[in-house]
């Protein structure tokens, strides 16, 4: 792996050479090697995982063909008689327009109706109760007269309402047997557990869990519940990174904060790389004189890139390290090295790193949605750099979306990160927005 500088030595203000927000997610992607191996755990365990391998359904769904609502199933071959099939409309005088029919039994779910229909009869059925035989139509019991005579209760309905076959749900249209019902590489949803279940599994193929390290790197740093020294500040990105890893129902190993020193960081490297397929550090990754990370990266492994031309968190650092503490000894671990400001690094994790650890746990990872929206307010931005604003969105009353910044931009600012309910995309080769733009917006629901 060859390694580049693109920051150029450049600290702070704008790099023309910094790496495009696109190429650096191909970049990665490109270096992404799937987990291979897979364990099968209960149902119950298995939502957010992923499939190890496609699920062939044993069965139809539904096994049998069935009420789609509580009424009454008959031959719908009734209706044509009851019909002028000739013009397709219904004969107003009788016997024409209406359908009288006995009922001769009842089917419930888990109780079918095993008798005779027989022509001018039908059975009282429930939703999800099978079809009684002869049976290939339901009329709903609120489109019904019920009158209750000597021989038996009878309904009558107009024909002209239905159509042969109605309220029928067909063996196998859901789920034909032996055919592919979830596809390897899904991330399963209760959704899928659901249909699992229904398909009578108790258990499935996933990917192993991927086992991802992070700890925070800077003197400064102290855990919350520990007194705040002066000059110091309470470590907010490690509780950030942990939850971020979490909605991802990867394992996480935290391991602390480590002092701005090169032998302490290098070990601490090491350690994260013999026990983690992906290790992300915060903070290190500019070029100031405590700055330690990027000598160390060189010696233990490879680089990639160092900084993107992206706001916030244009210094990212992408390669690996080896397990072994240098190059091709041990095994290698993915390597994100993100910036020290707490929102840069969500913003750096969200469009770099979470990708890369799906593609990686085996998934197929989809793009977020952009939604097109209006911008409220005009936004100052230069060309040459993808920028992701906090923004509030909401719809107005014709629909559509509108969005306004939330304060201060500071990638320090996590205040109005969490105010925010979506990021702000303005794309690379953009200038600033007037008032009324129109501009992407990606939304944090699922997503944060």
């Amino acid at each position: 792996m060859n390694t580049l500088n693109t920051l150029s030595g450049c600290a702070a203000g704008y790099d023309p050479q910094a790496l495009p927000v696109s190429a650096a997610q191909a970049i990665v992607l490109q270096w992404v090697t799937p987990l291979a191996a897979s364990e099968r755990v209960p149902l119950r365990d298995a939502v957010s995982r992923v499939l190890a391998a496609d699920v062939i359904s044993p069965i139809d769904v539904p096994a049998h063909d069935n009420s789609a609502m509580d009424g009454y199933a008959f031959d719908g071959a009734a209706l044509d008689a009851a019909l002028d099939t000739a013009s397709g409309a219904a004969l107003d005088a009788a016997p024409g327009g209406t359908l009288t029919l006995t009922v001769a039994g009842k089917a419930f779910a888990g109780h079918p109706y095993t008798g005779e229909t027989g022509a001018g009869n039908c059975v009282r059925i429930m939703t999800g109760a099978p079809m009684p035989a002869g049976c290939d139509t339901v009329v709903p019991q609120e489109q019904t007269e019920i009158t209750s005579e000597d021989t038996g209760e009878r309904i009558t309905f107009a024909a002209k309402a239905l159509t042969h076959g109605a309220n029928r749900r067909r063996r196998g249209e859901d789920l034909a047997k032996d055919t592919v019902a979830l596809r390897a590489g899904r991330l399963l949803r209760a959704s899928d557990i659901g249909l699992l279940a229904s398909l009578g599994f108790a258990d499935v193929a996933v990917k192993r869990r991927l086992r991802v390290a992070y700890f925070s790197t800077g003197d400064e740093l102290r855990s919350p519940g520990e007194p705040l020294d002066a000059g110091c500040i309470y470590d907010s990105n490690r509780y950030t990174l942990g939850a971020m890893l979490k909605r991802l129902d990867v394992e996480a190993i935290d391991l602390g904060v480590v002092r701005d020193e090169a032998a302490t960081l290098a070990g601490a490297l090491v350690r994260a790389a013999q026990c983690a397929d992906v290790v992300l550090t915060s903070g290190g990754v500019s070029v100031g004189e405590a700055d330690f990370m990027r000598a160390q990266l060189q010696t233990l492994g490879d680089v990639t890139f160092w900084g993107l031309a992206m706001r916030p968190g244009r210094p990212l650092a992408f390669g690996r390290i080896w397990s072994g503490g240098k190059p091709g000894a041990g095994h290698p671990a993915l390597l994100f090295g993100l910036p020290g400001n707490p929102v840069a690094t969500m913003v750096a994790f969200y469009q770099i790193v979470r990708p890369a650890l799906l593609a990686m746990a085996g998934a197929a990872p989809q793009p977020v949605p952009l939604i097109p929206a209006r911008c409220d307010v005009a936004i100052r931005k230069r060309p040459g750099r993808t920028e992701f604003q906090r923004g509030l969105a909401m719809r107005d009353n014709t629909g559509q979306w509108r969005v306004t910044p939330t304060g201060s931009q500071s990638s320090g600012a996590l205040s109005t990160m969490s105010e925010a309910n979506c990021f702000i995309v303005l794309a690379h080769e953009a200038s600033g927005l007037d008032v009324g733009d129109a501009v992407d917006i990606m939304l944090f629901d699922g997503l944060v």
